[in-house]
Parts: structure tokens; sequence; C-alpha cells
């Protein structure tokens, strides 16, 4: 198997000078994730600089470092790793004769990635290559293109922003065939004087389309017009997807599955599948949605898709279930701890609502992050899904929760508390045998903590 990078062609694409000759087969800019072979990238940041931690990096097998200092080891030296880390994900995007994706959006991105390169893996086994993580920024973007082998026929790479132009730098780095966005919500709120800019700064991703590539709108969303009108300005075409009859990709039949999911049959403009989608919720059936739309636009086998998005695995902290032993029998656990803003709070309270429990459904929920001056109110209106959900009992984390304490008004049963280790004690004494809980709230939070403390490694 070839070299994924070797010094020559780091250099050429940097423009840097090499100083001992190596081939690297993988890269990365922390030093905790090196591996034998490694290359690693020295980015100096506002808290630290990674030239301290190059000795490590060797120590754990790299095979040479991107840096802009001289070194005892094998390296390229450039001026500046951060420029020269975009110019190596530049010069794997030039190589590269893969079919990429974009994906971006409020919520759902994610997943959908996940989604999407689960089912193009199928169609290439080991030729797929996606962005890992969250990575999607610009040292995650650019650290991702890096990675894509020389041979991948499909590469799906997630794409964020909270504030504006972001996502036009990112997109042209990337340069899809195919752009999507999953949903437009009030995260970031905070740096955005509408939602009606946040689909504008959503809509950013179709500057990089590739000529005659397709953009992909959700239908069901009240921005829609309005992201494809932007989106027409760089797209041979512009397909939408959603849960009405009306969108480009919908579905005719939806039926909730035995184990959670959806059994669904999907109507596409020259094409009809039908497959089951193993996460539950109508938003995961719409996230199915934009995956087809996807990989028919990028010649990808909508029948293998199918069957992937039936063997679909819950992310951490987005959806993945733990089947927690407690006092009398077990639990259900549901991490949505990663994230949150009010659209997917909604739509995973209704998921909670929707599992048939034997005991009470539990919801853990903490501060939404980035709302700006609308944050008491977005809070406020969880209110009417947590009563949707008939949710029992409410453990609210954080003090930006207490206009939603107060909009419940007694309706459902409550604590309030300051922070993720005081909400612990409380989520272990009530969690009972038949019990459903929800975990969910801004990363920043920290109940990604309390969900690894509960769940004690018993995953479902």
């Amino acid at each position: 198997m070839s070299a994924l990078w070797t010094a020559g062609e780091i250099a050429e694409a940097t423009g840097g000078s090499v100083q001992g000759d190596f081939e690297a087969g993988g890269i990365a800019f922390d030093s905790r994730e090196i591996g034998p072979g490694d290359l690693f990238v020295a980015m100096k940041g506002e808290a630290t600089d990674g030239h301290l931690f190059v000795d490590k990096a060797f120590a754990a097998g790299a095979a040479g470092a991107l840096v802009s200092e001289q070194i005892a080891h094998p390296h390229v030296l450039v001026a500046d790793t951060t420029r020269a880390l975009d110019d190596l994900g530049r010069a794997s995007r030039r190589r590269s004769a893969a079919r990429i994706v974009g994906v971006t959006g409020s919520v759902g991105k994610t997943g959908t990635k996940e989604a999407l390169y689960a089912a193009l893996d199928r169609a290439g086994p080991g030729r797929a290559h996606r962005s890992v993580k969250s990575y999607n920024n610009h040292t995650g973007v650019p650290l991702s293109l890096a990675r894509m082998s020389r041979d991948a026929r499909f590469g799906v790479f997630e794409m964020g922003m909270n504030h504006k132009n972001e996502l036009s730098a990112l997109t042209r780095l990337v340069r899809p065939h195919v752009a999507i966005v999953t949903a437009i919500a009030p995260a970031h709120r905070e740096y955005f004087a509408s939602e009606a800019e946040i689909a504008d700064a959503k809509a950013e991703i179709f500057e990089g389309l590739e000529p005659g590539g397709t953009a992909i709108v959700p239908y069901d969303s009240p921005h829609r017009d309005r992201l494809a009108a932007a989106a027409r300005a760089h797209a041979a075409q512009v397909l939408t997807f959603g849960l009405d009859e009306a969108a480009d990709v919908h579905p005719s039949y939806i039926v909730r599955g035995p184990r959670g999911g959806s059994m669904v049959t999907a109507r596409l403009p020259d094409a009809q599948l039908s497959y089951t989608i193993s996460q539950p919720g109508l938003h995961w059936v719409a996230n199915s949605l934009a995956v087809l739309a996807a990989v028919r636009a990028v010649g990808g086998d909508l029948a293998l898709a199918g069957l992937a998005l039936a063997e679909l695995d819950g992310l951490k902290g987005r959806g993945r279930r733990h089947r927690v032993a407690v006092e009398g029998g077990e639990a259900l656990l549901i991490d949505e701890s990663y994230n949150a803003n009010p659209a997917s709070m909604a739509a995973t309270l209704k998921v909670l609502g929707d599992e048939k429990v034997a005991g009470r459904r539990i919801a853990v929920l903490g501060t939404m992050r980035e709302l700006g001056a609308g944050s008491g109110d977005f809070h406020a209106a969880l209110a009417a899904p947590l009563e949707s959900a008939h949710v029992d009992y409410a453990i609210l984390v954080g003090d930006g929760m207490e206009p939603l304490a107060k909009a419940l008004g007694g309706t459902v049963e409550i604590a309030h508390v300051a922070d993720a280790a005081a909400a612990l004690p409380l989520a272990r004494a009530a969690i009972g045998p038949g019990d459903a809980m929800l975990i969910k709230g801004s990363n920043s939070i920290g109940l990604a903590a309390l969900v690894e403390a509960l769940a004690s490694g018993n995953d479902d």
C-alpha cells in the first residue's frame, strides 16, 4: 500500500523544505492521537504550541513532522503550519478522483455525515472517507481532507460555523460535488440577527460546489426557498428532501419499527426504495432522505445504502443507547449529551415520548448555549415538548434553565441544579427498572460525564 504522503509531496504542497526523508501513513495535530508512521502537524494556537509536543509525538511513533521551527527529527519546515495544513488539504483534494459530499446544518449534520459514509462505504468497501468526530472547523476540515487516501472513491466532509463567511472558506477547500443543508434552527443565534441570517450563512456551502454540482435542501424548512435560491446560483441541480410529499425525496410510507427505528418507503425522482432506519425519530427519517438524495447524486447504490441505514449505530453523545443495570432490573439511557439547540431538544424529547416504557420517562436537560438575547424564551418554550413527551421527572442543569423551570409551573416534577456534578446523584436516585432517561445539553455543560457515570460500560 502506498504512503498517504511522502516528505517530498508534503514539501511540494506546502512550499516547505525537507529535513530527513520519511513517508507518513496518517496525520494528526494532537500528539495524543499519533500512531506509528503518522505525520505530526505542530500547530500554534492561543492556548499552546504543538512544537512543545514534538518529542512526545515521535515517542508515539511519528514518522515525521510539519513544523515552523527546526527540530531534531525528520520534518518539513514551513513558515506557518496552519497555512501549510490548508495547503496539504488542497493538495489532497486536487489529486483525488473521489466524489465529494459536503454536509452542514444547524442540527443533524454529524449523524447525516456518518450515515452517508456508511451508505457509501457499502458501495466501495474501504474506499469511502469522512471527517471523524466533529472535525468541521478551520483546522478540522483541512486535516480531514489531508487524511483522504489517494484511491478514495467517495469523501464526506462535515462543515460547521458560528459566524458568517466561515462556511464560504471551508467549502472552497472541500469543493464538493454535492452539498447538503440538513436543517436550519436557532443554533449560535447569539451571533446572528435572525434565523434567516443563519440560513444565509449555512447556504455559503453551495459557493464551493464543483461545476455540475447538486445542492440538497430541506423542503420542510421555513427557509427552503431562501436556501434553494442561494443554491441555484452555484448548483446545476437543486433537490429537496423532507416529510412533505411535495419534496423531491420524500416518504410515501413510515411505520415505527419493532426495535424503535422506522420502516420507510421513500420516493426519489427516478426511484423508490423500502428500507429500515435503525435510529428512532422522524428527524432520523428526514436525515435518511438526505442521505438517499446524496447517494443517488454521487452514483452510489441505493439498495446498499438502505442496508447501511438499517445497521447504523447510535453515535456517542448523539443518540447512543445504553442499557443500565439498576436495582431490580435495567433502564434505558439515551445519550444526547454532545450538543443542544431548541430544534434538537424538541426532536429528542419526542423520541423519549415515543418510547414504550414500563416505568417513568426522565429528562436531564442542560442549558443551551449561544442563543443570545432570546435565550430565556427559547428555554421556556421547551415546556411544550416536555409536556407532550409525558416526561414524569425533569432534572434541569445550569442557570439558563431557570426560565423553563418557571414555565413548567408544576406541570412536570422538576429539580433545578447548578451543574452536572449536582445532577448526578439526582439522576442515580431517579432512574429505576423500566425507566427511560434522556440526557441532553450543550457540550460545555458537561453532561457527557454524567452519561459515563451512569452507563458504567453497559452498552445496548
